[in-house]
């Protein structure tokens, strides 16, 4: 065998398995097919992404923020060039770091497209369509995840985007629409919409990012909505026609039961993404997906075919880079014989809008559909001292625990860095804290982490000491 442990993709979840199986003795080996390492997520997810959506916001704040701040210019000008050439330097530096980490862990990078030939051996073809076999004792699926498009209208990458191609437009779009609401569709709305385009999303369902709480939703959608971001929800989109003059889509809403017909320069359709196995030759395995294309495996990530594993988004569960880097931390640990622990109810979500919204645990839906009695506090940014001081009082805390013994079920943010603020819930999730723990803790004043320990006090017997 060429090596004890070889990782099919060099995402989130590859190249963190990679590390661990190095780290922990294992001659290990990993397969990339794009030219630079980090899968989507460095190259055309969330590091491009969140540079532009800093950059953004920096440009959408010295138009309308800066004056109230006594900061005053003139003549300010949006250098869009300057911008995405920003936003590439990040992509290469994290691209680079990684490969640095390879190269630091003695870890052996083949570049190609990997199919397998049977359970040890795999057939890797580069960009020249050289090929080479390559043999491991354990092989790791690790391939990811692509944008799935409208059967109806397939990606150009010009007129009909998804969002690799969108992040990387040469000018701004006078106008577009997103259709899709979840979290990839939001983020990107905004933005362009903070850059002077006209955005228009449309939505299938009755909300927006929907698969979070309820009431992070509708502010959420508050806060767009004064981004002068238009939405059309419970609206099923029919029809796309592209052409040199631009784009037509031909929507119904569901509710009022009518055509609706928009056009724009360009369509972003961001309905959600897919488990990328295509190339893999999983068939000549027999190896077990289910109906979305997932490939089926055990609690130790094991599939049907003993030595082969699969992790990441080609797996069950939600598609986020930091369960995908977890899940490749205790593929590995468990190989090695390590018991290793992973809690899919304490990972998060977050939604890097600003303000940003992030999530952890059971969302009040859920618990009323369990049939869970709860207690609930809420506080408003707009009482945090800090949060008025910034300028940054949009949103709330809220923390969800349960009525017989004051467990945290679940707690829910949206508003000025909460991207950072969720992992301390995260932590009291993990160690079934309960909302009085939180509550008992003295934050450091002035922060926003303070609306935390407000939300726990409301909890715990409508307590908040500013509110």
């Amino acid at each position: 065998m060429n090596h004890q442990i070889l990782i099919i993709g060099g995402g989130p979840a590859g190249y963190v398995a990679a590390i661990r199986s190095a780290q922990l003795g294992f001659n290990t080996a990993l397969v990339e097919k794009r030219k630079t390492l980090g899968g989507t997520c460095s190259n055309v997810g969330c590091i491009p992404s969140k540079a532009l959506l800093d950059s953004s916001e920096h440009y959408h704040n010295a138009v309308h923020k800066f004056k109230t701040h006594g900061i005053e210019f003139q003549n300010l000008k949006l250098n869009f060039s300057q911008m995405m050439q920003r936003k590439n330097q990040v992509v290469s530096a994290t691209t680079k770091g990684i490969e640095f980490l390879m190269t630091k862990n003695k870890i052996k990078v083949y570049h190609g497209t990997a199919s397998f030939l049977d359970n040890n051996t795999i057939k890797v073809v580069d960009k020249d369509s050289a090929e080479k076999k390559v043999t491991a004792e354990k092989i790791i699926i690790a391939s990811g995840s692509e944008p799935i498009p409208l059967p109806f209208a397939p990606f150009d990458e010009k007129l009909i985007l998804s969002s690799t191609g969108a992040l990387d437009l040469k000018s701004i779009p006078k106008n577009l629409i997103v259709i899709g609401g979840g979290v990839i569709a939001v983020e990107m709305s905004s933005i362009f919409a903070r850059l002077g385009c006209k955005v228009t999303v449309i939505e299938f369902t009755e909300r927006i990012i929907g698969s979070m709480d309820k009431d992070l939703s509708k502010e959420l959608l508050k806060s767009l909505t004064k981004l002068k971001i238009y939405f059309h929800l419970s609206t099923r989109v029919e029809h796309i026609k592209a052409d040199k003059n631009g784009v037509e889509v031909t929507a119904t809403s569901l509710k009022e039961d009518k055509k609706i017909k928009l056009k724009t320069e360009k369509v972003l359709v961001a309905i959600g993404r897919r488990a990328y196995t295509d190339e893999l030759n999983l068939d000549k395995l027999k190896i077990e997906t289910d109906k979305q294309g997932k490939i089926i495996v055990n609690s130790d990530f094991q599939t049907n075919i003993e030595n082969i594993y699969a992790i990441g988004d080609v797996i069950e569960g939600a598609m986020l880079a930091h369960k995908a880097s977890e899940e490749g931390n205790v593929c590995i640990e468990r190989i090695a014989g390590q018991k290793s622990h992973l809690n899919y109810q304490s990972i998060c979500g977050v939604v890097y809008t600003w303000p940003e919204v992030a999530s952890v645990g059971y969302s009040e839906e859920i618990l009323k559909e369990k049939g869970i009695e709860y207690n609930k506090g809420v506080f408003p940014f707009k009482a945090s001292g800090r949060a008025r001081a910034a300028d940054e009082d949009q949103g709330f805390i809220k923390i969800l625990s349960a009525k017989n013994n004051d467990e945290i079920l679940g707690i829910h943010m949206i508003g000025p860095r909460v991207a950072d603020l969720i992992a301390e819930s995260m932590v009291a999730m993990e160690y079934k804290a309960s909302a009085e723990d939180l509550a008992l803790l003295p934050y450091p004043h002035p922060t926003f982490s303070e609306a935390i320990k407000e939300a726990a006090l409301m909890a715990t017997g409508n307590r908040a000491i500013h509110l």
